[in-house]
């Protein structure tokens, strides 16, 4: 086997792995967008817990019917326990930042600040939330 031959076929392999890599993150990506990611939106919460229990319990229509205002109510009370941990967790950050702040230049509360902002923008794009609803971490 000579030399160009050689390094063709070696490309070729690398030229495949590299197209299974890039392939297998993508489908890994949705997955786990589409899997995981999916099953913490509040909003979809009942109707998923609906879907799963019909699902794994083989339940009829009716049954589905007669516990649907019990599954409402589980999935209104996980919304709000889910919210309130949120803000829990903003409160600290925040309270962190604060006191960080102090220890900082100008220019870092600065670039804290505008990292705050991104987070929030982050935030309100993919929870929904208005652009008000969390206060500002720094002083």
């Amino acid at each position: 086997m000579n030399r160009a031959l050689q390094w063709k076929l070696i490309a070729g392999f690398l030229l495949v792995f590299v197209a299974g890599g890039i392939t297998g993150a993508f489908v890994g990506g949705s997955y786990v967008r589409h899997h995981f990611l999916g099953l913490h939106r509040p909003e979809r919460i009942g109707a998923q817990m609906k879907e799963r229990l019909r699902a794994e319990l083989n339940l009829t229509t009716e049954q589905v019917a007669k516990i649907s205002p019990i599954i409402d109510k589980t999935a209104s009370q996980l919304r709000d326990i889910q919210r309130d941990t949120g803000q829990r967790v903003h409160q600290v950050i925040a309270e962190a930042h604060r006191q960080m702040a102090a220890n900082l230049t100008d220019e870092q509360r600065q670039k804290l600040q505008q990292s705050e902002e991104r987070h929030r923008q982050w935030r309100h794009h993919h929870f929904h939330e208005g652009p008000g609803d969390m206060p500002s971490a720094t002083p």
